[in-house]
């Protein structure tokens, strides 16, 4: 009887289990409902995490790009200061290499200019401006070059004076050298007049060796009369035409008087006895040591032999 009573009251209030069994009771849906709420906070939390960081990240990057930007700025900044620098400097050095370059140039020519004027124009206003430029290294590149041109132009008003005074100067020695010609000449020419008319003439009556000379010096040289008459005196002089004349202390022979006579051996065998032979060698040596026989008497009459 209890038990069917029991029974009876299970099927009018139905367990929880009954409800599983036909479908979720009010407390699991109240269970799902605070957990699905709970997913949701949770996740919206999470976005709102998830999106303060990315901001933070964002902004981070954007700070780092910003930083990088002034960096490099003041970077560039700087090397341009550098390369203004850089450049000055090149600038200068090349500056002073020009300068010591004209100045060395300018040394040399005006040195040069200087050396030629000695003792012919004044130069003192270009050496006053080499000895100054001479210190080029303590100079500035501006002094140096306007030092330079001024020598530029000393030195070419030197080189211009020098070469008239050279100019005169040769000019000059070319007339005294023409006047001492002239005068030359002219005491030749009265010497020669001179001597031409103190020159014996030719003797009218010629011995026979004297007769064998002039024929000889007309075939063999071309010598006239004029040459014949000095040529007679001459070696009336030494040996008085003899064919056997002898000089004891001296050893010549001969009509011409040759030392030794052994000489006019060359002329011919038989030098000791004929005068043809001993003409011919006395005529090639007048020939060759004085051009003509009057010339040999000139000699003989300054020196007393010839």
């Amino acid at each position: 009887m209890q038990n069917q009573n029991q029974n009876q009251n299970q099927l009018s209030n139905p367990t929880p289990d009954a409800d599983l069994r036909t479908g979720p009771t009010r407390r699991e849906a109240r269970l799902r409902r605070r957990h699905d709420w709970r997913v949701s906070v949770v996740t919206g939390a999470a976005v709102v995490a998830i999106a303060a960081v990315s901001g933070v990240g964002f902004v981070s990057q954007n700070a780092v790009a910003a930083q990088r930007d002034r960096v490099a700025e003041t970077r560039a900044l700087t090397d341009a200061g550098n390369a203004d620098t850089i450049q000055a400097a090149s600038h200068s050095v090349v500056l002073d290499a020009r300068a010591a370059f004209e100045a060395k140039h300018a040394l040399a020519d005006a040195g040069a200019a200087v050396a030629a004027a000695a003792g012919k124009v004044d130069a003192a206003a270009l050496a006053s401006t080499v000895a100054i430029l001479d210190d080029y290294e303590r100079l500035s590149p501006s002094r140096v070059f306007a030092l330079a041109t001024q020598a530029g132009q000393l030195a070419q008003d030197v080189q211009a004076r020098v070469a008239e005074f050279d100019r005169v100067a040769a000019e000059q020695a070319a007339a005294q050298a023409a006047a001492e010609a002239a005068a030359a000449a002219k005491a030749a020419e009265q010497a020669a007049g001179s001597s031409a008319a103190s020159r014996p003439s030719a003797p009218s009556n010629p011995s026979e060796a004297q007769s064998i000379a002039r024929s000889l010096m007309a075939s063999m040289y071309g010598w006239g009369d004029d040459q014949f008459g000095c040529l007679v005196e001459l070696w009336n002089h030494e040996s008085g035409w003899n064919v056997y004349a002898s000089n004891g202390s001296s050893g010549a022979y001969g009509i011409p008087q040759a030392l030794p006579g052994s000489k006019m051996a060359s002329a011919g065998a038989d030098w000791q006895t004929n005068p043809a032979t001993q003409i011919t060698w006395g005529l090639g040596y007048v020939a060759g040591r004085y051009g003509t026989p009057c010339g040999a008497w000139d000699s003989f009459s300054a020196k007393g032999w010839y």
